[in-house]
């Protein structure tokens, strides 16, 4: 009886429901576009971040940088000509370790050791600057200020400061990034956020092989590709694979095992950034509480932190979609709730006589509660999956036309200010990423709408069940009157 009453009398109202329905439709297809967008950002600044510190990466452990401008960090370079004038052509490179003072090996273990980090992986970051010409009748000798940061692709390229006594020369400076990776790790570290895009990647195997990962723009401006090979301070490694990073911008122009790095650095047993994961993401923060304490002066670095840097077009989207975006969602629901409501309870009126004869004929009044509530149930399952219809609808368009939006990277991934970018390509500070927006639909949020759509009809039921309640039969009579 209840289900045929039910069925009947959604038939003969099916304008009233539709009424309710789309109201409940509306809010719920709002709530799914607002929590898609908010999804798509989210992916988005996680696929900046990636760019800045490697997939996977939780936190960094790094140490302060050098004083800017010490002997430490300053290349110099010194040329003798040759004394018959005819001019000789010579070069040489300077490998500095870029950006961090290095920490030892040891404290890689003393960080993968603390509870709650389920892995952390070492790696160091070095710049080669190479000086090459001919020098005539005299000597030639070089030093590039600046402390020794900011070199590489993108960055800030170092003026040739140098002198010539008593001849002259006609020389280049050539500038590139070097990332000693741990290859027996290749899940963490900044290699992770690029894929290899022609040969392959390093092999467990490889830990001190001289064979080199290059980036795909700095192989395409050296005409580098797999086979190749390339001189790093008197030292060939040969180019097994090309790596394109997925932002865009690569973390090294070259990647090569760590402890050749080491020792082309003359770092034995040392690196400048430790890349950690921890086994949760609710205990990062206890996790790096724990590492600050047990490894004094250092800096820990989590996502949290560096997502504190990224501005521009993203940043903005991102606050409003999560602040505006999600007070519009609950006042639209509210609303559509409350409109359902009363219009649940209006229809009710309107039907004194016919639940006030129901009464007579014997109903209970739970039992006219009951019609009611499921009449409203049925009207907000309508409108949820007419919401979610719509809800899907603004999804995919909002997929097909992939607004741009800018990403600029703070300071806080340069070199001084601890951040994960700061290891392997602290030129990324100051940068600015294009990312394409998305709205993914996730599964928990069909589940939200229909979970709003029940909700939204027990509101209604509530208001028309507690007006059905206090029908007496004798207002079926005065209704005929």
């Amino acid at each position: 009886m209840f289900f045929t009453y039910l069925r009947r009398e959604l038939r003969r109202r099916r304008k009233a429901a539709l009424v309710v329905a789309s109201g409940l439709a509306l809010g719920i297809a709002l709530v799914i576009v607002v929590s898609s967008v908010s999804a798509g950002m989210g992916r988005a600044q996680d696929k900046v971040l990636q760019s800045l510190y490697g997939l996977g990466t939780d936190m960094t452990v790094t140490k302060a940088a050098a004083p800017a401008g010490s002997d430490a960090q300053r290349p110099r370079f010194r040329f003798d000509a040759q004394d018959d004038g005819s001019g000789g052509e010579q070069s040489s490179d300077r490998v500095m370790v870029r950006g961090f003072q290095t920490l030892a090996g040891s404290t890689v273990g003393r960080v993968g050791a603390q509870s709650g980090v389920a892995d952390a992986v070492g790696g160091l970051s070095l710049e080669v600057v190479k000086v090459s010409g001919a020098f005539t009748r005299g000597r030639f000798e070089q030093g590039a200020g600046g402390g020794g940061q900011g070199f590489g692709r993108g960055g800030v390229q170092p003026s040739p400061q140098g002198r010539v006594e008593g001849g002259g020369a006609d020389f280049d400076v050539n500038n590139y990034s070097v990332y000693g990776t741990d290859v027996t790790k290749p899940a963490l570290g900044p290699l992770t956020s690029s894929k290899i895009t022609s040969g392959r990647s390093f092999t467990r195997s490889e830990t001190d092989a001289k064979v080199a990962v290059a980036d795909a723009a700095y192989a395409k401006e050296k005409k580098l590709k797999t086979g190749s090979t390339v001189t790093v301070k008197g030292t060939k490694f040969k180019v097994v694979g090309i790596a394109t990073a997925d932002s865009g911008d690569a973390a090294a122009d070259l990647y090569v095992p760590l402890k050749q790095a080491q020792t082309l650095a003359g770092a034995k047993d040392k690196v400048t950034t430790i890349y950690v994961k921890a086994t949760d993401s609710q205990r990062i923060g206890g996790v790096k509480s724990e590492i600050q304490k047990d490894v004094p002066g250092t800096t820990v670095t989590t996502s949290a932190d560096l997502a504190g840097t990224v501005s521009g077009s993203l940043s903005t989207a991102s606050s409003l979609a999560a602040g505006v975006g999600t007070w519009l969602s609950i006042v639209v629901l509210a609303a559509a709730f409350l409109v359902a409501g009363l219009l649940t309870s209006s229809a009710v009126s309107r039907r004194v006589r016919e639940f006030g004869t129901l009464k007579a004929l014997g109903w209970k009044s739970g039992r006219v509660t009951r019609q009611v509530v499921g009449e409203a149930v049925v009207n907000g399952l309508v409108g949820g999956a007419l919401g979610i219809a719509l809800g899907l609808a603004g999804a995919y368009a909002v997929t097909a036309v992939s607004p741009t939006l800018q990403a600029q990277l703070g300071g806080g991934g340069g070199a001084g200010g601890g951040g994960f970018r700061g290891g392997p390509g602290g030129e990324a500070a100051g940068k600015t990423l294009d990312v394409a927006l998305t709205a993914p639909v996730s599964l928990t949020a069909i589940a939200l709408a229909v979970a709003l759509a029940v909700t939204g009809g027990l509101v209604a039921g509530a208001f028309g069940g507690w007006r059905a309640s206090r029908l007496r039969p004798a207002d079926a009579l005065r209704r005929v009157e």
